[in-house]
C-alpha cells in the first residue's frame, strides 16, 4: 500500500477490524519509511450493474458518486458520515441483489431519494429539487405537500 504522506510502498499492518456489517475490513497501517500511520478500507469487489443514463450512455455503478451526491444534499444538516455510508451500503446491496446487468439511472435516483427521505427531510427536498429539475415554485410545493402527507400518515 502506498503511503499517502511519502509515497513509499512498504508498510506494516498495526490493526485490522471488520465493520459491524462485516462487509469492510479497516486496517491501520504504519509506513516503514516515514513512520506515519494511515487507515485503509478493504471490501470485496462485486460486479455491480451498469447504469443506463437518460441519453442512453452506460457507465459503471459508482458508489463514490452516490456518496458525494448524498453528502452534498446533507451539507450543514445533522447527518453523520457514518449514516451516509450506511445508506450508500444499503443502496449498493439493493442493486447487487437485483442481479441485473443494467439499471436505469432513474431507478438509482429514486432509490437515493428514498434513502434520503429516511435520513433527513431537508436533504431529501434538496436532492429532489435538483434531481427532478423543479422548474417553478409550484413543483417544489407539490413535493413538499407529498412529503408532509407521508409524514402525517406515519
Amino acid at each position: 500500500m502506498k503511503c499517502p504522506f511519502c509515497a513509499y510502498i512498504e508498510d506494516k499492518v498495526i490493526d485490522s477490524r471488520l465493520s459491524q456489517d462485516g462487509s469492510t475490513t479497516r486496517r491501520r497501517r504504519e509506513c516503514l519509511q516515514c513512520g506515519k500511520r494511515f487507515t485503509t478500507y478493504e471490501r470485496v469487489e462485486e460486479t455491480l450493474p451498469l447504469v443506463i443514463k437518460k441519453d442512453g450512455t452506460r457507465e459503471t455503478f459508482d458508489r463514490t458518486k452516490i456518496f458525494n451526491g448524498i453528502v452534498k444534499a446533507c451539507e450543514k444538516r445533522p447527518v453523520s458520515v457514518e449514516d451516509i455510508e450506511k445508506a450508500v451500503n444499503r443502496l449498493e446491496v439493493k442493486f447487487l441483489d437485483l442481479g441485473e446487468r443494467e439499471v436505469l439511472s432513474s431507478s438509482v435516483g429514486e432509490a437515493v431519494m428514498e434513502e434520503l427521505k429516511k435520513l433527513d427531510e431537508v436533504a431529501y427536498v434538496r436532492f429532489a429539487s435538483v434531481y427532478r429539475d423543479f422548474r417553478d415554485i409550484n413543483e417544489f410545493m407539490t413535493e413538499l405537500k407529498d412529503l408532509l402527507e407521508i409524514k402525517r400518515n406515519k
